[in-house]
């Protein structure tokens, strides 16, 4: 069953036999609901997955720094420090309490 908000797949992820989704993020409830792939990094020579994670978070806030300025004209460098920001404080200090359980993703 499909979203009504449900984004579209890049092309190159359609494109690259290789590729693989690494998270889903939804807000429903009044809440975030995730689904993570945790292991994708395994066997992966020098990786380690939590710091694989940073990166990935990191490249997503350069993402949405992009979206904003080709869609609002925002500075992106400004847009990453302002989500640098609020990242560390809810770190520090989280907003919510945060729910929910890992399950383990299909194989196949």
């Amino acid at each position: 069953m499909s979203n009504r908000d449900e984004l579209p797949i890049p092309e190159a992820a359609m494109r690259d036999a290789k590729s693989r989704e690494m998270i889903r993020a939804w807000v429903a409830e009044e809440s975030l609901w995730c689904s993570i792939n945790i292991g994708s990094w395994e066997g992966v020579e020098d990786t380690d997955e939590p710091a694989a994670w940073g990166i990935l978070l990191a490249d997503v806030a350069r993402h949405v720094g992009n979206a904003l300025r080709d869609m609002k004209g925002a500075d992106p460098v400004d847009v990453v420090l302002a989500i640098r920001e609020m990242f560390l404080a809810e770190l520090g200090e989280p907003t919510s309490d945060h729910n929910g359980d890992f399950v383990q993703g299909q194989e196949g």
